[in-house]
């Protein structure tokens, strides 16, 4: 039988977000959706999970942003104050470039994690979750991510 995290062992964990693998319906972008469904929790919770926090504004989100050539906290700005989704995807548009680069965003984040330091990063955490046994099987940063909020048994 395949090993399944220890529970807690990553903090809390919000199996509502969406996985990093999901593309924006607007860009195609990998990751954007979970991106606005934690600021989303944030507005609507004051706050994420212990466990979230350090990577809200920063990781993955950080990141796609970094290659976007924008700033989080716009992307926390538009969401947070538009009306419903249409004005959103309106609005990031006009943040965004005009060419996103979604092929070139999507190779690099769903290849994170596949380094020599990677994948030790990938092993450390995988052990810390009781779960070693799936380190041929947990390629990726979105992977693990997946992995730890369920979406893969």
């Amino acid at each position: 039988m395949k090993s399944r995290p220890i529970p807690g062992s990553t903090g809390e964990v919000l199996t509502s977000l969406p996985s990093p693998y999901l593309p924006h319906a607007a860009t195609g972008l990998l990751h954007l959706p979970r991106f606005i469904a934690k600021i989303r929790y944030t507005q609507e919770h004051g706050e994420l999970p212990k466990s979230y926090r350090k990577n809200y504004k920063r990781g993955f989100d950080r990141f796609l942003c970094l290659h976007l050539g924008v700033d989080p906290g716009e992307v926390e700005t538009i969401v947070m104050s538009s009306g419903d989704d249409s004005e959103m995807d309106a609005r990031l548009l006009e943040l965004f470039p005009d060419d996103v680069r979604a092929v070139a965003w999507n190779r690099e984040l769903v290849q994170k994690g596949m380094t020599e330091a990677g994948r030790e990063f990938l092993r450390e955490s995988l052990e810390n979750m009781g779960c070693l046994d799936r380190a041929d099987e947990i390629k990726s940063v979105a992977d693990m991510i997946d992995f730890d909020e369920g979406r893969i048994d």
